[in-house]
C-alpha cells in the first residue's frame, strides 16, 4: 500500500510533463500566486497602479515608479498548514536619472521533505526496515529579469514600457527537472488621478522542456503499480493578457481611496470564470486601497470569481468569489503589509496570513 502510494504521489507530480510539446491550461500555475501582500490583499488587481519592485510580478513597466533609491520588496507564506511554502524576493534599481529601471525576482513554490516509501516494502509484501525512508522536495522556481522605460512623461500624463525576460527551473527529488523561458511585456499610463495597464505574459509562449531520471529499480516498481514511466517532454503554457484601470478618489484632506479593476483574459479553451467561451474567458479582479496620511494603509480585494453547487437540497448552481484583506503601515523607508487571503475560494477554505516587507536602500548622508 505504502509503495502504490508513493508511486502515485509521483505520478501526480510528474503528471503535467507526461504529454508531449502541447499546451496545458495550469501550466507554470505557481507563477498566478502573486507577489506581496499588498497585491495579495487587494485581490490581485494591480496592472495599472503598481509601482515598487513586485511590478517585476504584475507589470514590468510599473518599475518606472520605482525614484532615487532602490527598492527591495521580500515575502514568506505557508499553505495546506505549512506543507507548502511560497517565497518571494525582488529588487528594482532606477538608472538614467530615473528614466529607466533594472529589476530582478526570484520565487519558489514548494513542498518539501516529502516521504519516498517506494522501497519500504519487498515483493512479497513484507517490510524491510533496513530501507531508510528518504525525503525529497517538489520545488518550482521562477527568475524574472526585468527592464522598464519611461516612452513620455509630462505634469498631464506618463506613459511607460516594460520587459520581463524569465527563466523557469523546476525539480522533482532526483526523478525530474525541467527548464523553461519566456517573455512578458506590459505598459502603463497614469493622469493625475487615474491609472491605466495592460501586460501580455507568456507572450511568446513559455515552455519547460522536461527531463527523468529513473534508476532500473524505479522503472520497475512505477511498472507493477501501474503508473506510467514519463520520458523527454514539452510542456507550454499559452499567453495571457491582463487589462487594468484605476482611479484616486481623495476623502478628505488626509485620506486618499484607489480603486483598481483587473480583467484577466486567457485563450486557452473554456474556464470557470464570469465570461468563459471556447476563444476567450475573462476573470475580473477588483481592489481597494484607503491610504491615511501616506502612512497608515487599509485593503481590500476580490477575485476568482467561479460558479458552484449550492449546499442547498435543489444544487442550483450559485457564484463564489475570493475575499482578501490586509492592511500597511509606513515607517520612514520601510513598509510592512500584510494580507490575509485564500488560496482556493469560499468553497474550500485555505485562508493563510501573510507579510511582506518593502524598503528603500537610501544611503546615510555624511556630514
Amino acid at each position: 500500500m505504502r509503495r502504490t502510494l508513493s508511486a502515485l504521489i509521483l505520478s501526480i507530480i510528474l503528471l503535467p510533463a507526461i504529454s508531449y510539446a502541447q499546451f496545458r491550461k495550469y501550466s507554470n500555475e505557481f507563477l498566478n500566486i502573486g507577489a506581496g501582500a499588498r497585491g495579495l490583499a487587494m485581490g490581485s488587481a494591480q496592472v495599472a497602479s503598481v509601482n515598487d519592485a513586485t511590478a517585476g510580478y504584475w507589470n514590468p513597466a510599473g518599475l518606472t515608479g520605482v525614484k532615487d533609491h532602490p527598492n527591495i520588496n521580500i515575502m514568506h507564506a505557508e499553505y495546506f498548514a505549512g506543507i507548502g511554502k511560497y517565497d518571494y524576493g525582488s529588487i528594482a534599481v532606477p538608472v538614467l536619472e530615473n528614466k529607466r529601471t533594472i529589476g530582478f525576482s526570484l520565487l519558489r513554490f514548494a513542498v518539501d521533505d516529502i516521504p519516498n516509501t517506494l522501497f519500504l516494502l519487498e515483493p512479497d509484501g513484507s517490510i524491510n526496515f533496513n530501507n531508510t525512508i528518504q525525503t525529497f522536495s517538489s520545488a518550482d522556481y521562477a527568475f524574472l529579469f526585468s527592464f522598464a522605460q519611461n516612452l513620455k512623461e509630462t505634469e498631464e500624463k506618463t506613459i511607460s514600457f516594460g520587459v520581463n525576460a524569465k527563466i523557469i527551473h523546476r525539480k522533482v527529488g532526483k526523478f525530474a527537472t525541467a527548464w523553461g523561458f519566456g517573455i512578458d511585456a506590459g505598459l502603463q499610463m497614469h493622469g493625475n488621478n487615474w491609472h491605466a495597464g495592460i501586460v501580455a505574459r507568456d507572450l511568446t509562449t513559455t515552455f519547460n522542456a522536461w527531463s527523468f531520471k529513473f534508476t532500473e529499480r524505479e522503472k520497475e516498481v512505477l511498472y507493477l503499480t501501474n503508473n506510467e514511466i514519463p520520458v523527454k517532454s514539452t510542456e507550454l503554457t499559452a499567453p495571457r493578457l491582463v487589462i487594468g484601470g484605476g482611479y484616486n478618489f481623495r476623502l478628505g484632506s488626509s485620506v486618499k481611496l484607489l480603486a483598481e479593476a483587473n480583467m484577466n483574459l486567457t485563450f486557452d479553451g473554456k474556464r470557470n470564470t464570469v465570461i468563459s467561451s471556447k476563444a476567450v474567458s475573462v476573470d475580473p479582479s477588483i481592489g481597494l486601497e484607503a491610504a491615511v496620511k501616506e502612512v497608515f494603509f487599509v485593503r481590500a480585494g476580490i477575485t476568482n470569481f467561479q460558479q458552484a453547487l449550492s449546499d442547498t437540497l435543489d444544487k442550483k448552481k450559485v457564484w463564489i468569489y475570493q475575499p482578501s484583506l490586509g492592511a500597511g503601515v509606513k515607517i520612514k523607508n520601510v513598509m510592512i503589509d500584510y494580507a490575509f487571503t485564500n488560496l482556493a475560494n469560499q468553497s474550500n477554505p485555505l485562508y493563510t496570513h501573510i507579510f511582506s516587507l518593502r524598503f528603500n536602500l537610501v544611503k546615510k548622508e555624511t556630514e
